[in-house]
């Protein structure tokens, strides 16, 4: 596993402090925290470097420890404390020591570049202040050839401006949506291909909104030199 960085974490946002207070409180509880199965469909080999963003209890990092291996790792990424504190505890109780937990947001992920052999994320993209930088940061961290599998939500119609720069409706997880085309259009202008929705839900709901949520996968372009 890598060493952290120690200084590299930003300065705490209004979003950031309020996902927090919000998912430490969580930590805890026995509710369902996730709109997909990103883990599942990645369907990662042994030996794999993984990293799971927004891995709060850390229950997809500690099953995927085990489909990766002695000769693999999984990093979990997640920005409330009391998510980590937990999901470090489950791990030192299991006995799991090829995997590591992070404090980091979305735009600023304290990893190495080109680490991840895949990237997962369930239900956590839509938190991000600036989604473009999210994923240009998932691209970043991924190896050439590398995959993600990301599940997350989108918005119906545009989110009103009141909702999207409410940091308390940001971290229930509903009013950082944006549109379903504007999603796609963010992941292929950070360069990603193959890009494909493996599962979407009918819409729904959500706080002030609609939504839909959906599964989406794509690749890394590899080193055309690699042979």
């Amino acid at each position: 596993m890598t060493q952290a960085s120690p200084g590299k974490r930003r300065l705490p946002t209004a979003v950031t402090r309020a996902i927090d207070a919000r998912y430490s409180k969580l930590a805890e509880s026995s509710c369902s925290l996730s709109c997909g199965g990103a883990a599942d469909r990645a369907q990662v080999r042994p030996g794999e470097v993984v990293v799971d963003i927004g891995s709060g209890r850390g229950q997809d990092v500690l099953r995927l420890a085990e489909s990766v291996g002695a000769a693999g790792c999984v990093y979990g990424i997640d920005a409330a404390d009391g998510m980590l504190e937990k999901a470090r505890r489950a791990a030192e109780e299991l006995g799991v020591t090829n995997v590591e937990f992070r404090h980091a947001e979305l735009e600023d992920l304290d990893l190495p570049d080109q680490v991840a052999d895949v990237v997962i994320s369930n239900c956590t993209l839509n938190h991000a202040t600036d989604q473009k930088a999210a994923w240009a940061e998932i691209y970043r961290v991924l190896k050439p050839g590398g995959r993600f599998v990301v599940s997350d939500i989108y918005a119906l119609a545009e989110v009103p401006a009141a909702f999207r720069t409410n940091p308390e409706a940001v971290a229930e997880c509903w009013a950082g949506a944006v549109e379903r085309q504007t999603y796609l259009d963010t992941i292929s202008g950070c360069g990603f291909t193959d890009i494909e929705v493996l599962e979407e839900s009918a819409p729904y709901e959500k706080g002030a909104i609609q939504v839909a949520s959906f599964t989406v996968a794509g690749r890394k372009v590899g080193c055309c030199c690699c042979g």
